[in-house]
């Protein structure tokens, strides 16, 4: 297209327009008086339908005492057995109880023991990420969206681990933390739980009637007997995670609850030295570059509202962040990677807009990282929470130029409500990356998420992109080229009859500069049946599932069919928790372009490919101390052969110590051509804690493919929440220095960091 075609533009601009009008009408139907009168009758909000939350007058000292007045005067709440059979009673007693203040929630669990010696710690971790350890826990559904909630568990060593919930419980993310206490007590009883919960640290809504509603389930577990105690009866048709869900939880009532405003600021200082090599001039000899850091900023935490939260950060810094795993890629595709960065965890939920599987319109490590490595961070801002009926998030952030990017400007506006009933959506997203030198991609979305009936979803996405280089909008103009296009029906869970049925159709042109997609220019259906039951007390299998599923990509340049996958899977899973799975893999590739493997070994383009694979997993049961998770794959693999294997152990010797091993060995030959490889994947982690305050991490990865030891220290002392203490190194070593030319030094980076950050707490 040249500059002087303005007619297709128009054209397309103008079918834009119509859509997002058509959009419009659709959200301001779903906001009309006959919509909200509807989304109120489909909510159980009528008085006799809430739980109501006993208040208290006076503030309880949090000791973990299970002995105090206060707590005896309220009914606990009835526990049911959730894991192995649901709605039995439990084996030991559960007793839940909730309260608040004018600051406070307050959750009391305690946890009978008639084996008290038997109860399991397996760890004094901040954000104990396994379920070895005897466990309590309160899941809220703050905003009352049927759609996120927010855990807060301990464990019998009074260890806290905090989570943040979305997609109605299917996706969760341990890297969010807010402020809280708990305090635990053991006896000869068993042992007991307080907890206290800031309403600070929660997103909350009051209603027309000045009363905040908000979404509940309660859990214990007790892993030496693969057994959970629930509160509601939440059956586990959803999986061992159902008690996330919010679309499940007990609805209650807190009366009188007054806005608080916190403002939490929290300044560091980083001091470090750091090294690294690179070639020369005429790349002759690798030459050492060393640089001391001297670094200060903060971050700032305004609650603008009690539903309404403002991030604002200053030359924001990652030092303390874990290094991502080491992976081996035997794809033509880029590997995904989470985001693990603090300041994008709080309510992360409110950018969301996913495009299925991991492929997202944005995904925020596109933000201050440029293929793995760190650009400087300038500063932003982050604003989440909701705004009378609207979900609302919004992040600017400002980059520095670096090697790879020049400076730029990275926001994103994501806006949604729900209309017609409680589980349904619309909304939009619009993201920008605008870079100093005039370049600049832009890319709207709208999406709408509907509860069609019973455990039924339908999802609908369209987006579009654009971009400084005008070639980039396709021939002709048309719209879809440089568009997305998504339909998916699914019946979400685990149990009895699932499906699921995604079409996806994205332009050549189609780019999203601040998102995550593996393909571009394509045609993809996508199509899944299974069935699950879970088998009565008289067997010694749990459950059972099958599973069929078919995939199709087709390119939309010559219109051919390029891939094509089909997977049928079982799986069973015995009363204690171990599971095997059994899947076989049929491929059919026609590759346009070939791709590169390790050791100089490639698979060509050109050519259709047609080849079966089997994959057997097994996985020790979650609350064991020591268990083992193992798999074994071969068969062929393009024009060659494939085999494969990983064994994962951990062990727990000691409420001090615990380690984690995995190991994958990777074999691919192709007879005719000649070529094959041998490829490992070493992973060891060991994690050790003097106290739930003090605490050590060493993570060791060895890669043969990238020849490479990437090594990670981190200490860490965190007397309470923002008040944090690291210690960080890292190191790179080569193994095998003289396969390159020319020879690499052996230490090819190091860094050593002290980072210290102080929050200071205002409105608490």
């Amino acid at each position: 297209m040249t500059r002087g075609s303005t007619a297709p533009q128009a054209a397309e601009l103008l079918q834009i327009r119509r859509f997002i009008v058509a959009w419009a009408v659709l959200v301001v139907l779903g906001a009309s008086p006959l919509s909200a009168r509807q989304h109120s009758e489909s909510l159980p909000v009528d008085a006799e339908d809430l739980l109501a939350i006993p208040r208290i007058e006076e503030p309880l000292v949090l000791d973990g005492r299970r002995d105090k007045e206060v707590w005896e005067a309220i009914e606990p709440l009835p526990a049911v057995m959730m894991i192995p059979d649901f709605g039995e009673e439990p084996t030991e007693r559960t007793e839940f109880r909730i309260a608040y203040d004018g600051e406070y929630l307050y959750f009391s669990c305690r946890a009978y023991d008639s084996d008290p010696s038997g109860i399991q710690i397996s760890s004094l971790s901040r954000n104990e990420a396994g379920w070895t350890s005897d466990r309590c826990m309160i899941y809220l559904d703050t905003l009352n969206d049927e759609e996120n909630s927010l855990g807060f568990i301990t464990t019998p060593a009074g260890v806290r681990t905090d989570v943040a919930h979305r997609n109605d419980g299917v996706v969760w993310n341990m890297d969010w933390d807010t402020y809280w206490d708990v305090e635990v007590v053991r006896d000869e009883e068993g042992w007991h739980a307080e907890f206290r919960i800031p309403f600070s640290s929660l997103l909350f809504q009051t209603d027309e009637d000045g009363r905040v509603v908000m979404g509940l389930s309660m859990l214990r577990s007790i892993p030496r007997k693969n057994e959970r105690h629930i509160y509601p009866e939440i059956p586990p048709r959803w999986g061992n995670f159902s008690h996330t869900k919010p679309t499940q939880m007990r609805k209650v009532v807190f009366e009188d609850l007054q806005e608080v405003k916190p403002v939490h600021i929290t300044p560091y200082s980083l001091l470090g030295t750091s090294y690294s090599h690179a070639l020369d001039g005429v790349e002759a000899e690798y030459e050492r570059h060393s640089t001391a850091v001297g670094e200060i900023g903060g971050d700032l935490k305004y609650g603008i509202t009690s539903n309404l939260t403002l991030d604002l950060t200053v030359n924001t810094d990652f030092a303390q962040v874990e290094a991502d795993d080491q992976r081996l890629n035997l794809t033509r595709f880029s590997l995904f990677f989470p985001e693990k960065r603090r300041f994008f965890q709080e309510r992360e939920a409110a950018f969301e807009y996913s495009l299925g599987d991991q492929e997202r319109l944005f995904h925020s490590r596109r933000v201050g990282l440029a293929e793995g490595e760190p650009v400087r961070i300038y500063g932003g801002a982050r604003l989440v929470g909701r705004v009378g009926e609207w979900d609302v998030g919004l992040l600017n952030m400002h980059t520095a130029e670096s090697e790879l990017l020049p400076s730029e400007n990275q926001g994103v506006v994501r806006v949604r409500r729900r209309v017609w009933n409680p589980y349904s959506y619309v909304g939009g997203i619009v993201t920008s990356r605008i870079a100093s030198a005039g370049r600049y991609n832009l890319v709207y979305g709208l999406d709408g998420i509907f509860r069609i009936a019973g455990d039924d979803y339908l999802t609908l996405n369209l987006a579009q992109s654009f971009e400084d280089d005008e070639a980039s909008m396709g021939s002709g103009g048309n719209p879809f080229n440089r568009g997305l296009l998504r339909l998916n029906w699914e019946r979400r869970g685990e149990d009895e009859l699932t499906y699921l049925l995604d079409l996806v159709r994205a332009g050549e042109a189609f780019e999203p500069g601040m998102g995550f997609l593996r393909r571009r220019d394509f045609l993809k259906g996508d199509a899944e049946i299974g069935y699950g039951r879970r088998l009565g007390s008289e067997s010694s299998l749990l459950r059972y599932a099958m599973s069929l599923s078919g995939t199709v990509f087709r390119r939309n340049s010559d219109r051919t069919v390029e891939t094509v996958e089909v997977t049928p899977t079982a799986e069973v899973e015995t009363r204690g928790g171990n599971r095997l799975i059994f899947s076989l893999d049929g491929r059919y590739e026609n590759l346009e372009t070939g791709f590169s493997l390790p050791e100089g070994t490639s698979v060509p383009g050109g050519e259709v490919y047609r080849f079966v694979s089997g994959r057997l997993q097994y996985r020790s049961s979650m609350g064991s101390l020591s268990g083992i998770n193992a798999s074994l794959e071969g068969g062929g693999f393009y024009d060659g052969r494939r085999a494969s294997a990983s064994l994962g152990p951990n062990w727990n010797p000691s409420i001090h110590l615990s380690m984690n091993t995995s190991y994958g060995l990777e074999y691919v030959e192709f007879p005719e051509r000649n070529e094959s490889f041998t490829a490992h994947v070493v992973r060891m982690r060991t994690d050790f804690q003097l106290s739930t305050v003090t605490s050590g991490m060493v993570f060791v990865q060895y890669n043969s493919a990238h020849r490479a030891v990437i090594a990670n220290l981190r200490l860490r002392y965190n007397p309470r929440e923002g008040n944090d203490f690291y210690l960080v190194w890292d190191e790179g070593l080569v193994t095998d220095r003289h396969s390159f030319d020319p020879v690499r030094p052996f230490s090819s980076e190091r860094s050593l960091v002290l980072k210290y950050s102080h929050t200071l707490s205002l409105g608490l």
